[in-house]
């Protein structure tokens, strides 16, 4: 995919504001020039970046630039501030110049494939879409067709931002592969840069549905516990018991609100603080009530019998109960307030009318 990184208009820009895209007096000021055949950005900054740290700063506005390769950059002396050698830590001032030698994009050959998609929202910056379960988001060392990526590739073709890494062409945010729900897709470097800081900011608001073994005891409470690699069992995660320097954790924040509890069920939409990996599916099976069929975290599967005491000995869910079903954020040109909604699953509106029907408490 071509290189599509912001042209210099773009990066005329307030990072700390989107809303500022056109008061050129309170955005940086870019600039753009050539050194040995490497393209070099300069900005200088014309707002104080209170708590913001240099590498975080660049990396929403060069979204195609990965956060690492940015402190790596940064370590090698190719990011200046001042003409001189800055620390990732380093908290941009007023007036300070900032220039970044920015390398050639990794290659990004992404196959486009006919995958089906189904969009709930297009224009011409962003899309948003219901991603189905038992999909990955984007292409690893292992798995290089039949992802999220080869279908959007096929269906937008080059009408797409460059990614925040290679192979991840329009990816903001991801879902887990058997997790369905909303995902937004920037096509353009600017509208991936605003949507991104969103993010970090924590301004997007995402509301899962899920289906927990067990009957929640709360209406509603704030799961506060950090997340960390299970020392044993490789992708999967834990809420550490006794957090130690040797074990690497993550501050992870949950708040739940039950929608209807029957025999041994509970339905409960989840607002996610942060969005760490497996957060979700880890937080519930921490508190006791894992989600239907999520095995990875002490979830069991279900068959209709199991529900109903007859019928049908299939299972009804071959993956966890959960599926991010609405959104709400800013739009990243017009700034317009989007509520976006995906539509919960057959799969799981099956086993909320079972529920109806044979375990009201």
């Amino acid at each position: 995919m071509p290189d599509q990184s912001p042209s210099l208009s773009q990066c005329n820009v307030n990072a700390e504001d989107p809303g500022a895209a056109n008061d050129q007096t309170d955005g940086d000021e870019a600039a753009g020039s050539e050194d040995g055949g490497l393209e070099v950005q300069t900005l200088v900054i014309r707002k104080k970046r209170t708590g913001r740290r240099l590498d975080k700063y660049l990396q929403g506005r060069f979204p195609r630039l990965s956060r690492t390769l940015i402190q790596k950059l940064i370590k090698q002396g190719e990011i200046t501030v001042n003409g001189k050698k800055a620390k990732n830590s380093y908290e941009p001032a007023l007036g300070d110049e900032v220039a970044v030698r920015v390398p050639p994009p990794e290659p990004t050959d992404i196959t486009p494939e006919d995958i089906p998609l189904t969009i709930i929202y297009e224009d011409d910056h962003m899309l948003a879409l219901n991603k189905q379960i038992d999909i990955i988001c984007h292409p690893s060392k292992s798995t290089g067709l039949g992802t999220l990526a080869n279908g959007l590739a096929f269906y937008a073709g080059q009408n797409l931002s460059s990614g925040s890494e290679a192979f991840r062409p329009g990816i903001v945010h991801r879902l887990d592969k058997n997790t369905s729900g909303i995902m937004l897709v920037a096509k353009t470097d600017e509208a991936h840069w605003r949507l991104s800081l969103q993010f970090e900011k924590r301004e997007i608001q995402k509301t899962y549905f899920g289906i927990c073994e067990g009957e929640v005891s709360l209406d509603r409470d704030i799961i506060n516990q950090p997340l960390a690699d299970h020392p044993m069992i490789k992708e999967r995660y834990m809420v550490p018991g006794f957090p130690t320097r040797q074990m690497l954790f993550k501050d992870a924040v949950t708040k739940y609100e039950v929608q209807e509890r029957f025999r041994g069920f509970t339905t409960v939409h989840m607002f996610p603080k942060t969005g760490r990996t497996h957060q979700l599916r880890v937080h519930m099976s921490a508190i006791g009530y894992p989600l239907v069929g999520d095995t990875f975290y002490g979830g069991h599967h279900l068959s209709e019998m199991q529900i109903s005491g007859e019928g049908l000995e299939e299972t009804l869910l071959a993956f966890q109960a959960l599926h991010a079903f609405k959104i709400e954020f800013r739009h990243p040109i017009s700034e317009k307030t989007m509520e976006l909604i995906a539509p919960i699953p057959d799969r799981l509106t099956r086993i909320v009318d079972l529920l109806r029907t044979h375990r009201q408490q």
